[in-house]
Parts: C-alpha cells; structure tokens; sequence
C-alpha cells in the first residue's frame, strides 16, 4: 500500500516537473510527460499501472479523460466560433469520416492490421487530442481565427472519434455474435439522446441551481465536479464511451451561460485538468511494453507517414473548399493534428476486449496508436510556431502592453512605448478618455475590459502585461484581481492607492496588481506632472554609461518606470530585483531635460 501511494506521488511530481520544465524551456510538455512515462514504464520497470493498480486503473483513466474533455468544452464559447463556424462544422463533419475511411484502409494495406482491428483504429485516429493541443497553443501564441478552429475541432472531434470508434467496435460484436443488430439500432439513438439531452439538460439544471442560491458558493465546484462524473457513467450505460460526448456538450452548454462564479469554477477547473493531464499521461506512457515498442516496424512508420502527410491534408483540404478559411488556414490546420490521451485510452479500452474476442491484432492497436501520438507529438509541437510564424498565422511576436484607463499620461506614456516596439493598447468606458488615444493612432478599446464581449474583442494573447490607470484606486484593483490569473500576478501593476489615514480604507493585501511606480505615485499625482511638463524619456546605457551614471545625471525626482533588454523583455523598476546594464533601454518619467547622454 505504501509503494502505490509513493508510485502516485511520483506520477504527481513528475507530471507537474515536466511541465514546470517546459515552461522553463520554452518546450511542448507533453513531449517531457512522454519521456518522464517512458522512463517510468518500459525504461526501468518501476511503473506498471495495470497491475499497480489493478481493475480500477482503466475506470480511473476513462474518468479522468470525462473531466478533461468537461474543462475543454467550458473554455468554448459559442461567440468565439462566429468566424470559423463553416470550417469547424466541416472539418468535423465532413474531415472526420474522410480520415475514418481512409486511415482504417491505410492500417489494413500499410500497417498489415485486419479489417477488424483497422475498422476501429481508424475511428480512434480521427481525434486531435485537446490535452496536446492546448498546451501547444498556449506556447505558440497563434491569432484568434486559427487557434479557434485547431481548439474547437480536439474538443468537438474527441468524442466523436470515441463514438466512431464504439460503433465500429458494436458492428464487430454482431459479426462475431456477440450482439444483435436490433439492440444496437435501439441503443445508439438512446445514447445519443442521453448523451446530448442530458448534457444540455444537466448544464441547464447547474444554472438554475447556481443562479438562484440553490447551491453554496463553497460546493459549487464539488457539486459540478460530482454531476459531470454521474453523467459520464450513467450515459455509458446505454452505449459505451457515448459519456464522452456528454460531458463535452455539459461543458459547452455551461461554457454559454451567464453564471457569475463561471471564472473562478473554469480556473479550478484547469487547474485539476493541468493534474490530470499530466499524470494519465504517464501511466498510460508507462503502460507499454518493450514487446509494444519492438512490434513497431517499418511499415507502422509507413502508416504514420500516410496518416501525417496523405490522410489529413487531403481530408482538411477537401472538408474546408468554400469554407471562407485561408489557404494558410487549410494549410495550418491540415498539419497540426497531435493524438493525445483519449486515443490512447481509447484504444487501450478496445485493444483488450478485441483481444478477447479472438481478435489475434488487437492489442497492436496500442502500440500503433502509441506511435501516432509520439510522432504527432514531437513533430507538431516542435513545428507548430515556426510555420505559423512562416504562413503569418501568428501573433505579435512581442508580447505587449494593455493599459486600463485614458489620459493624458496613459497617452503619452503609451506613444513612448510604441516607440520601443512594444505593441500597446488603451481601453476605457469614456470615450473622451480614450478619443485623444485614438488620434495619436494608438489602438484604443472603448467598453467595460471587464465584460464578456472584451474577451472576444480584444485579442489578449498579444499582451503579457496589463496595467491598471483609472482614477478609481477600487476598481484598479478589481482590474488586477480579475486579470491575475490570466497574465500572471507578477506581470499586472497598477497606479498605487491615494494615500489612506487608516487601515479601516486599505484595501486587503490578496487584493490588486504590482505597484507600477517606486515610489508610489497616485493617478492624480501623475496627472499634475503631466500638467508641469514631465516627459517620459528613453535612455540607452553602455559599458562607459551605466545606471549610476545614468542616475548621476538625472533629476532627484526621477520616476525609474521600466528597461527593456536587448532581447526585448520588459522588466519593471518597481518589480525588478536588480538594475539595468549595457545596451537596456531605460525608460523614466521625468522634468523635460535640453541635454542627457545617450538620449
């Protein structure tokens, strides 16, 4: 008992140091979690999770898949998807059946698999893994049309491979005799209709029940978390791995309904998601043999090479004639199509019940698959941003500035940014607040930055930094509070607070972003500099002009704001740990100088 609770905290621990490692390094991590499981399983023998675990380990991995396909159908917004809607619905619709019918005729002839076992392989294949794709998008920072149509097609197209896959599987049961052709005609459509009716219907009751007090804010998550998995299991009553489909269109429903805690429940959310990707990687990783990687010849290579540059390019193409997309788009799209976790727990489910059937193949269908999402892995998530940045798929390559609240000063200071190169942005709910902006063509959001329509309207993947500067200090911090999580508590400042005579009108320490300046300047503060002439001025320091120098020649009342590096990441003074060197530019907010060195 006491290895399998240190085996799973094993799991754990390299699970979140891979993708702590790639984050560092700047790698897809699903390429570390792939080694870490190799390494575990079939390198050393330590790992083997279906005797570690025994008859709970594949109900466990079927679970944990029902979860992470709920939290990708909760980031789908239906607003999103307007533009890439005609794409989306056929790639899934039409692209889907197409690689279907095409892979499993590629198994049979290429990879020497039998009609049976290629049948549901090919099934199984048309997914593009949500789990693989959204850390790869997170890494590659693509623009809004193509992220949208590779995100909505891993969270719509994995369920409908697994019931692909399950219908295959049924059809093979009546020609072996194990089912009758009537009761599969009866339980498809009931599945089907649990499947979507009582997702829809499941999200509608959570919105009844959240929105009228019905549930306390603490057991919201524990309730949703609870009627996701009751209804993932009770539809796989009626047809098997159909629960898939449920939770996806639970999440999608809930995804487009107005709950106020949604924010907070989608965080937590991803963060469970960010676990359970990590560890079920492993242990199905870890779950191969040495007999499973040396069964792989080179006519498995020949397969994956048809499925890679053949089969998915000429059915994306096909799907997408007349859809309104890019030829980059198509291009883009008919490449990037990584397999993750649920075709390998698919496949493994399958794998064995074929098995059992006297199906001799069957469990080469997990080492092909196996094989698939290794080369879709390594290849896709290491080409991924640099044909993008190639096709001009992909967002500023500079990641910017998102200043909240007009005014003089923020104009200003957004002008001298731009001058850096560091795309930026104004937002305000006035319009005279932002009107002055506007004319100096800086890009300018006029509405709530709060609201729903400024997630779909403002593209925030451009920016790594927000910065609060309204005259209100309460609802600056509002600003920093929602957005921390989404930037980062280290990358959302904010123009500090009016100085206050008690502790009864501070506001709580959790509360709001960084100090933007050091010393504290207030809103007002800075409206009066602004007023007497102060300028903000960029200086470039050399070996024969460092910060002292620099120091040395600036006026007492200096506000030191930021630098930016040769590299061109922006550190700011109040954050910063040290200070600039040769080559940084140093921005400050300062009284107008005639002269100043390196100016």
């Amino acid at each position: 008992m006491h290895d399998i609770a240190l085996k799973i905290a094993l799991v754990c621990a390299a699970g979140i140091g891979a993708q702590w490692l790639a984050w560092r390094l700047r790698l897809p991590a699903i390429v570390l979690l792939l080694i870490a499981g190799l390494l575990a399983g079939p390198g050393s023998g330590y790992l083997n999770p279906a005797a570690d675990f025994g008859e709970i380990y594949r109900p466990l991995i079927s679970l944990a898949v029902a979860i992470i396909l709920f939290e990708g159908g909760l980031t789908l917004n239906f607003k999103e998807i307007r533009e890439t809607s005609t794409t989306v619905r056929r790639i899934v619709l039409i692209g889907g059946p197409l690689v279907w019918v095409m892979t499993a005729a590629s198994a049979h002839y290429i990879a020497q698999l039998s009609w049976t076992t290629a049948s549901v392989l090919g099934a199984i294949l048309v997914v593009t893994g949500p789990t693989v794709i959204m850390p790869m998008l997170r890494q590659a920072h693509l623009s809004a049309r193509p992220a949208s149509i590779l995100r909505w097609e891993a969270i719509v197209n994995d369920p409908i491979g697994a019931l692909f896959a399950v219908l295959a599987f049924e059809t093979i049961l009546i020609l072996h005799g194990g089912h009758h052709a009537e009761e599969l005609l009866l339980r498809v459509p009931i599945a089907l209709l649990m499947a979507i009716g009582g997702g829809w219907g499941a999200a509608r009751l959570i919105h009844w029940l959240f929105i009228r007090g019905q549930v306390a804010e603490y057991l919201k998550v524990p309730v949703l978390l609870s009627v996701v998995l009751l209804a993932y299991a009770v539809t796989n009553l009626a047809l098997e791995e159909a629960g898939l489909l449920t939770v996806t269109v639970m999440g999608i429903a809930l995804a487009n309904t107005r709950i106020a805690s949604l924010g907070e429940i989608r965080r937590f959310k991803e963060t469970i998601t960010i676990l359970l990707v990590s560890g079920v990687f492993i242990l199905l990783t870890a779950s191969l043999t040495l007999g499973d990687i040396q069964s792989l010849d080179w006519r498995t290579i020949l397969f994956v090479a048809s499925l890679l540059f053949i089969i998915r390019p000429v059915a994306i193409f096909t799907a997408t004639i007349g859809s309104g997309a890019t030829w980059q788009e198509r291009l883009l799209t008919g490449w990037i199509a990584p397999r993750g976790i649920v075709a390998v727990a698919v496949s493994g489910l399958f794998g064995a019940t074929l098995l059992d059937i006297g199906v001799a193949d069957g469990m080469r269908m997990v080492s092909v698959t196996f094989a698939v999402v290794i080369a879709t892995i390594i290849l896709h998530g290491f080409s991924l941003a640099p044909l993008a940045q190639l096709l001009g798929l992909k967002s500023a390559q500079k990641p910017g500035i998102l200043i909240v609240g007009g005014s003089r000063w923020a104009t200003s200071f957004a002008q001298k940014l731009q001058t850096l190169g560091i795309p930026t942005m104004i937002a305000d709910t006035n319009w005279n607040r932002v009107s002055e902006a506007r004319l100096a063509n800086i890009p300018v959001h006029f509405g709530e930055v709060l609201s729903e329509e400024a997630h779909h309207s403002i593209d925030f993947n451009q920016f790594s930094t927000m910065i609060a500067a309204r005259d209100n200090d309460a609802y600056n911090a509002l600003v920093c509070t929602d957005f921390g999580p989404e930037f980062g508590r280290s990358h959302v400042f904010q123009i500090i607070q009016e100085d206050v005579k008690s502790h009864r009108h501070a506001l709580n320490f959790t509360l709001g972003g960084r100090p933007l300046t050091k010393p504290g300047t207030s809103y007002w503060q800075l409206q009066a500099l602004e007023i007497k002439g102060w300028t903000f001025q960029v200086t470039t320091l050399s070996d024969d002009f460092d910060f002292d120098a620099y120091m040395a020649h600036r006026d007492d009342k200096t506000i030191i704001l930021l630098w930016v590096k040769p590299s061109g990441k922006v550190v700011f003074a109040s954050t910063a740990s040290g200070t600039p060197s040769a080559q940084d530019r140093v921005m400050c907010y300062a009284p107008e100088q005639r002269s100043t060195n390196g100016k």
